[in-house]
């Protein structure tokens, strides 16, 4: 086995290069060569210096996240800081790429930092629900001014190497190359005092103005839904008030307690999650070359989806039969830009060179000169096949064609075109040109090349996407039905669709079912609860019936569930639609009760489960992760809950099937899947994401 740390020395400077593809993750045996590595260089002779520098595209980009599940193997990350930080002889750390985490937390125990341009830094650690346990929150206050700390260890994101040379984070940009500039840089340090990173004494110079920091920022986060960033300032304050050595043992302590609390559990199977669904299956093709794109339809998913090609850099024609109908999308896409012109997110110059790239016609002709065309009609399936059979007519044969339904049948829609093996479907959540999921739905026929071509298209498109199994409903509406109908269950029990928005609300969703169904429209999400494949048949869905056969058909026509002022953006409750709920409950001889907010979550959260265990057996979904993703990124799931199948185990998967076999006694919408009995036995686990 190659070794990924290696040693040589180079005018009498050790160069410790890590080399660990794709990304130089600090594994265990990274961090075992790294520390050998460094007591290697306080007994050689042919040294007075090091540099250490990453192989490949770049340094070191954090820790393994994997073993953060797996019992500690020595040494730590924290050791090899210790032991950077502890060289009498300079280290310099020479950055390229990404130096995140981890990553960084060794940059900053070295006694200088170098860095080519475009470089980038960070802590993402806050959004995995832990903190940097290297020595982070104690070595960086001690270089930068706190506000500069603060903005980087809470936000998660990272920053271009060029603002850290401004605050102090790095000592130079290096426009040649990065190993004689730090090879050279470690020579003019050569028996000159060192002064650790933990003596130096930035912090100092202004201690009022750091606890202020300290204290605007406890105020700004005290309703923060993770325990990470309240930990992270208390390192931070550590940092300013106890020693070093009490500081760093601080910082150790709280991430192991966040690292094995439940909302970094979960927020890492997110990230992990998220990682894979965005790679294609092995083996698949080289996708098909795509540059011009077609889009059928004009309302706002087709133009949403516009804007994304757009971006993309493809040339966009929208075609749509009706003239008036037209007019309104191309109007809709040119209102995105010039919006995103007024706000100063976007130059005039790319709003005319993106809107050059677009046309709007209605000639169906147009189709043929398309690589990519996506079908975005209204849910209507005979019209879809009759478009479909048009295009089998009009289209280029070695075209793509992806349908944005999400009820529709894919296979029936690809025999209407003739081609079976060019159909895919490519699901977008509204707003398109904002929300990042994606559902690539496979027909039976969808071929290999098709399938690795919208994978790319997505990836173009800055998408997230989720493969699936092509069936009616797919993962989105399959999901969203059954908590829809564990909701309407909870309403015909004696909750009102207002306490049960505000439960999941306070469970952690942006918004509840009900405020979901209204901004979708009740006659779509009707459309979709009659798709899902209950064993009891058809679901009942008789509160959204009652409201929608009332007229109310949501927030568009400024009726739902809630009323909406004009231009539908303040909901209110609505006394009318409680009277239309006590007139189904009356019909069905049902005596309300009270129903806590914990019973409305426990219904809902117990009903997602079970839904996405049902799409595990029949092969809808690949994994537990995809449905989570879906959840999360389509409807809002609270991250820090890792999606409804992570909860459930979180939660313990064997009480929550205790629970669904009691009620499937007596109602068959509550008996459990197989999928869930199945993992109960194989360790109260779904499959693994990895």
């Amino acid at each position: 086995m190659a070794e990924v740390v290696t040693y040589t020395v180079q005018d009498g400077v050790a160069v410790i290069t890590v080399d660990n593809p794709p990304v130089n993750t600090l594994n265990r045996a990274v961090r075992a060569g790294l520390v050998d590595a460094v007591n290697r260089l306080a007994g050689d002779i042919s040294a007075e210096a090091a540099v250490i520098i990453g192989k490949g595209r770049t340094f070191p980009a954090g820790a393994d996240i994997r073993e953060l599940d797996a019992p500690d193997q020595a040494p730590h990350v924290p050791d090899v800081c210790n032991a950077i930080e502890d060289s009498p002889k300079p280290i310099i750390a020479c950055l390229h790429g990404t130096a995140l985490g981890g990553g960084y937390e060794i940059a900053l125990a070295a006694h200088g930092r170098l860095a080519i341009p475009g470089t980038r830094i960070g802590f993402p650690e806050v959004t995995l629900g832990v903190l940097p346990g290297a020595g982070g929150t104690q070595r960086m206050p001690r270089l930068v001014k706190v506000k500069d700390t603060l903005s980087l260890m809470l936000s998660g994101t990272s920053r271009d190497v060029s603002k850290g040379l401004e605050i102090g984070l790095v000592d130079g940009i290096v426009e040649g190359d990065l190993l004689s500039a730090g090879v050279s840089h470690a020579r003019s340090m050569i028996g000159r005092n060192i002064t650790p990173t933990r003596d130096k004494r930035e912090m100092f110079e202004n201690v009022s103005e750091y606890q202020s920091a300290i204290l605007a920022a406890r105020e700004e986060l005290q309703n923060s839904p993770t325990r990470a960033p309240a930990a992270i300032l208390d390192c931070l304050e550590a940092a300013l008030l106890m020693p070093f050595e009490a500081g760093l043992q601080l910082e150790r302590d709280l991430f192991l307690e966040l690292r094995d609390s439940d909302e970094a559990k979960a927020l890492r199977h997110v990230f992990l999650a998220s990682r894979l669904a965005s790679k294609p299956r092995e083996g698949l093709p080289l996708p098909r070359k795509v540059s011009n794109v077609a889009i059928i339809g004009s309302g706002d998913t087709a133009s949403g989806i516009a804007v994304c090609c757009l971006d993309a850099g493809f040339k966009v024609v929208l075609i749509e039969h009706n003239g008036g109908a037209a007019l309104q999308a191309s109007a809709r896409v040119k209102g995105v830009y010039t919006r995103a012109v007024d706000r100063g997110r976007l130059s005039p110059g790319t709003q005319r060179e993106r809107l050059s790239r677009f046309s709007v016609t209605r000639e169906f002709s147009n189709v043929a000169g398309a690589d990519l065309i996506i079908e975005a009609v209204p849910e209507d399936e005979d019209l879809k096949v009759a478009l479909f059979q048009r295009l089998g007519e009009a289209a280029q044969t070695d075209a793509t064609i992806a349908s944005t339904t999400s009820l529709a049948d894919i296979d029936q829609l690809a025999d209407a075109y003739g081609q079976p093996d060019n159909v895919v479907g490519m699901h977008f959540f509204d707003p398109a040109h904002v929300q990042p999921l994606v559902e690539v739905a496979i027909g039976t026929g969808t071929s290999p090349q098709t399938e690795s071509t919208a994978f790319a298209v997505a990836a173009h498109l800055r998408k997230k996407p989720v493969r699936v199994t092509a069936t009616a409903g797919l993962i989105s509406n399959r999901m969203l039905a059954a908590y829809g109908e564990a909701a309407d269950r909870a309403v015909l029990r004696g909750a009102t669709p207002y306490s049960v928005d505000a439960a999941m609300r306070s469970y952690g969703f942006k918004q509840g079912p009900y405020q979901i169904a209204d901004q979708a429209g009740l006659d779509l999400i009707l459309a979709g609860r009659r798709k899902a494949q209950w064993l009891n048949g058809e679901p009942k869905a008789q509160v959204l019936k009652a409201v929608l056969d009332a007229g109310r058909t949501g927030r568009a026509k400024g009726f739902g569930f809630y009323a909406y002022d004009e231009g539908g953006s303040q909901p209110r409750q609505d006394r009318s639609v409680l009277a239309l709920i006590e007139a189904v409950r009356s019909n069905l001889m049902i005596q309300p009760q009270r129903v806590s907010a914990v019973d409305v979550q426990t219904d809902c959260l117990l009903a997602m489960m079970n839904e996405g265990a049902r799409l595990l057996d029949e092969g809808v979904a690949e994994r537990a992760g995809d449905i989570d993703l879906v959840m999360l990124l389509g409807f809002g799931f609270p991250r820090h809950k890792g999606g409804p199948m992570k909860a459930a185990e979180l939660n313990g998967l064997l009480p929550q099937l205790r629970k669904l076999e009691k009620r499937g006694r007596e109602d068959l919408y509550w008996v459990p899947a197989e999928a869930l009995r199945d993992a109960v036995k194989n360790g109260n686990r779904f499959s693994e994401v990895l």
